[in-house]
């Protein structure tokens, strides 16, 4: 539920708000408004009586959440939430680009990635250390050796680094190296890792899985959130569907019906969307007009040698190209 205090409601009259609810197991989130407080409360309120705290010293009024997801409803939140990774904000109003190889394949090839991202004007370096894979004989990441070099890559570009962690067990340690956790699509719904990674509070991209509903992702957010880690961003990366032309159908949709329903941020992630390179810029450019926070896209040097998802990665120059084209319809739409 949602208590709004009375203007003239004091720190304490919200404080004694905030004990009153959280005696009983619920969990609070003050919102320090221009003119008012307005305390969001999550958690199971059986033992809340709506009636008896809209009768307490302070509150204008008491409003019930209709969604599931709480914590994760723009009704609990109707502000966006802004989640900063170093001198980076996502959820702002500006587009933020991701962008780097699948999985890292090594010191060297990692490196010229970095910086030719960098070059061209991405705000965060992808790369995967952890690779879930299909088939048990794909190449699975090299775990804590590319971990050592995505954060040497970071201290050569300046860029923040983004990486997948798949084990609940592996939390503390992608933690140390990675600015932001990434929650693949086969884990959304991967109730462990979620609470783990609420626990740390680190921030994370949480991906939708390719048969998730949106009301489905947002409670995959809602695990997170509920352990009071709010530094979540949900990324699109198309669902499952009877065409076979793509990897997946693209569900651009998703992203202004996010944008209503939620105060989290929103990535689009058109190179797992439709898994075919001539169709990621145009996907991409969507994404943009769509209102996504930002982009994530996979790039390689040469692609055709990638030791995963080459035929959806960008080759740096045409990456560069597509960075230009998506600034210019950013500066138009918004």
């Amino acid at each position: 539920m949602i208590v709004v205090m009375k203007t003239e409601a004091t720190a304490e009259h919200a404080a004694s708000i905030v004990a009153r609810v959280e005696a009983v197991g619920c969990k609070t989130h003050t919102i320090e408004g221009t003119d008012r407080r307005v305390i969001g409360v999550v958690g199971n309120g059986l033992a809340l009586d709506i009636h008896q705290i809209g009768r307490m010293i302070g509150v204008e009024k008491v409003m019930p959440i209709s969604k599931p997801y709480k914590g994760a409803s723009r009704e609990f939140k109707p502000d966006d939430t802004i989640v900063t990774v170093g001198n980076v904000k996502i959820g702002n109003g500006s587009m933020v680009i991701m962008a780097g190889p699948c999985s890292v394949e090594g010191r060297t090839e990692l490196l010229e990635v970095a910086h030719a991202v960098k070059e061209a004007g991405a705000n965060i370096l992808r790369g995967g250390a952890y690779k879930p894979r299909s088939s048990p004989y794909s190449f699975q990441g090299l775990g804590e050796e590319g971990l050592k070099y995505l954060a040497e890559a970071r201290e050569a570009t300046g860029l923040p680094v983004i990486t997948e962690v798949m084990d609940p067990a592996l939390v503390p340690l992608v933690c140390e190296y990675a600015d932001i956790l990434q929650v693949g699509a086969r884990n959304m719904q991967n109730y462990a890792l979620l609470n783990a990674i609420g626990k740390s509070g680190h921030p994370v991209m949480l991906k939708r899985s390719f048969s998730g509903t949106i009301e489905e992702w947002l409670m995959g957010a809602e695990y997170i959130i509920s352990h009071g880690n709010t530094n979540v961003i949900l990324c699109e990366r198309g669902i499952r569907a009877h065409e076979t032309e793509t990897r997946n159908t693209f569900d651009i949709s998703a992203i202004p019906v996010i944008k209503q329903l939620s105060h989290l941020p929103i990535v689009a992630d058109p190179s797992h969307a439709v898994g075919k390179w001539e169709y990621v810029g145009s996907m991409s450019k969507a994404a943009v007009a769509a209102g996504a926070d930002g982009v994530i896209l996979e790039v390689h040097p040469e692609p055709d040698q990638a030791w995963s998802d080459g035929r959806q990665s960008l080759k740096p120059k045409r990456f560069a190209k597509l960075v230009t084209e998506m600034r210019a319809i950013e500066a138009v739409c918004r």
